[in-house]
């Protein structure tokens, strides 16, 4: 038995962040995980640039990259998960790990890019102060069988 499943309802209710961009880095899809995550609307985000997710510091490298992989029509990134910095609509600084796809037309040609993201945030800053604590334990166990 076969379930018809409404598409549009299924990107809204997933629990990531589902963004969708076009050949030219603009916003065309939000779904409500990526309000959450992001904290802008989707009609903030609908029509702007990825820019407004990625750190200023980080933009350049990504549009090169992005207008790249619209050119040629392959990302060198398969389905890896990528892990990256991103940037909340409040100012602060999230780890996000995402995926990515690119979405074609009927005629082969590249439509956009559609990227499923997580907030790692948390994980990332435990994962810091582990490899911190770790560090210092290595520290005194190295300093008491050097004495």
């Amino acid at each position: 038995m076969s379930a018809s499943v409404d598409v549009n309802q299924l990107v809204q209710v997933v629990g990531d962040a589902i963004v969708v961009a076009d050949p030219q880095n603009i916003i065309t899809l939000w779904n409500s995980g990526a309000q959450a995550m992001f904290g802008y609307s989707a009609a903030e985000a609908v029509g702007q640039p990825l820019d407004i997710i990625i750190p200023e510091r980080l933009r350049a490298r990504h549009n090169e990259g992005y207008a790249k992989t619209m050119e040629t029509g392959q990302t060198k990134y398969g389905s890896d998960l990528l892990k990256v910095p991103a940037a909340h609509k409040d100012g602060r600084n999230m780890s996000i790990a995402f995926t990515v796809a690119l979405l074609h037309g009927d005629g082969g040609e590249v439509t956009g890019i559609v990227a499923v993201i997580r907030d790692e945030t948390a994980r990332f800053q435990e994962d810091r102060q582990l490899r911190k604590r770790l560090a210092e334990l290595e520290a005194k166990v190295a300093a008491t069988t050097a004495g």
